[in-house]
C-alpha cells in the first residue's frame, strides 16, 4: 500500500512558470484592485471588466508551461498515493502529470452561469458580455471569488484528515479555509512546508521547513522522503 501524500499548493508554484501572483503586491493583481476583479461586488459593478481580466488570465495560463515543481510532484506518484489540493486556477498540475487534483478556488478553463454553481462548461477562448448559459444567465468564470463559498473544501478536508504525509508548497497560508487544512492532518504525521519565504507557523509536531522556491524545494522534498521511507515501489 502506498502512503497517502497530500500536497496543498498556492501561487508560489505557478509563479515560476511566469504566472503572476497578487499576494505580495498590496492587493493589486497585474495593476487591478483584487476587490474589483475577484469579488461578487466587483462583478455586480462592472462584469465587463471582470470578464476582460479573466480572459487575460486565461491567455496567460495557456501560454505557461509546467515547471520542475509540477513535474516533480507528479513523479512522486510512482511511490505515493499523491493528492494535490491547489488554490491555483491554472491547469499546470494536470499538464505536469498529476492525476488527482482538486481546485479549491475554481478553474480558469471553466465557466458557469452567474445564476448557478453548476453545471460548468469548458472554455479556452474569451467569455464576452452577452454570452449566456442555457438558464439565461450571463456566463462568468468558474472561479471562487473572495466572499464566496468554497464548494470543494469539505472534500479537501477529508483528504487532509487521511494524509500520511502533508506538504505545503508556495502558499502564504493566510487565505482561509485552505490555510486551515494543515491543522486537520493527524498530529504525529510528517508535515513539510516549502516556500522561498516561509509563513508564520504555530508550533506543530513533525514539521520540516524547506525555505526554497518551489522548483528547488520539491526536489529537496523528494530526497528527504527517500531518506525517510527508503527506495522501492513504496519509497
Amino acid at each position: 500500500m502506498k502512503k497517502k501524500l497530500v500536497v496543498l499548493t498556492g501561487a508560489g508554484i505557478s509563479a515560476e512558470s511566469g504566472i503572476k501572483t497578487f499576494r505580495d503586491s498590496d492587493g493589486l493583481w497585474e495593476g487591478y484592485d483584487v476587490t474589483e476583479v475577484a469579488s461578487p461586488e466587483g462583478w455586480k459593478r462592472n462584469p465587463a471588466l471582470v470578464l476582460d481580466f479573466y480572459n487575460m488570465r486565461r491567455k496567460q495560463a495557456l501560454e505557461a508551461s509546467p515547471n520542475a515543481a509540477h513535474r516533480g510532484l507528479a513523479d512522486l506518484e510512482r511511490y505515493f498515493d499523491v493528492h494535490i489540493i491547489t488554490q491555483n486556477i491554472d491547469d499546470l498540475h494536470e499538464r505536469g502529470g498529476s492525476t488527482h487534483v482538486i481546485h479549491l478556488h475554481g478553474e480558469i478553463f471553466k465557466m458557469r452561469s452567474e445564476k448557478s454553481l453548476s453545471p460548468s462548461y469548458e472554455i479556452k477562448g474569451d467569455i464576452n458580455m452577452g454570452d449566456l448559459a442555457p438558464d439565461g444567465g450571463q456566463l462568468r468564470p468558474d472561479i471562487v471569488w473572495f466572499g464566496e463559498a468554497v464548494p470543494m473544501i469539505e472534500k479537501a478536508a477529508q483528504i487532509a484528515m487521511d494524509a500520511d504525509i502533508f506538504v505545503v508548497v508556495g502558499t502564504s497560508l493566510v487565505v482561509y479555509p485552505a490555510a486551515g487544512l494543515i491543522d486537520l492532518v493527524p498530529v504525529y504525521n510528517p508535515k513539510f512546508v516549502i516556500d522561498k519565504t516561509v509563513p508564520y507557523l504555530k508550533e506543530m509536531h513533525h514539521l520540516t521547513i524547506i525555505e526554497k522556491p518551489a522548483t528547488e524545494g520539491v526536489k529537496e522534498l523528494a530526497l528527504r522522503l527517500k531518506e525517510m521511507f527508503g527506495g522501492g515501489s513504496t519509497m
